[in-house]
């Protein structure tokens, strides 16, 4: 009879110590960084939890903020290269770094 409250002592650490270790995977999250507009478009710079990448959403100017972004890019390596980007293909800037 004493064996089944032991079992229930034993089992909550158990569980305990699962449940942080799963919470902690799940705890990274990207978030934002700045905002902008240029030309016809708008962007959010969302970087990740430990600022090893940056990508953008973007929106044409007369779109709504709760729709879906008119595209996602893919991951850069600085918020800069992401900002460059938007300038070059959406703003409209001619930057020399466009060309490159």
């Amino acid at each position: 009879m004493k064996l089944f409250p032991i079992r229930k002592i034993a089992v909550i650490p158990v569980l305990t110590i699962f449940s942080l270790l799963s919470t902690s995977n799940t705890a990274l999250a990207d978030y934002l960084t700045s905002e902008g507009s240029g030309g016809n478009y708008r962007y959010q710079l969302w970087s990740s939890d430990d600022n090893n990448y940056y990508y953008l959403k973007i929106w044409l100017n007369e779109a709504s903020p709760e729709t879906d972004p008119y595209s996602i890019t893919e991951e850069f390596t600085s918020s800069r290269e992401a900002l460059i980007y938007f300038d070059c293909n959406y703003a409209g800037i001619d930057l020399a770094e466009c060309s490159q």
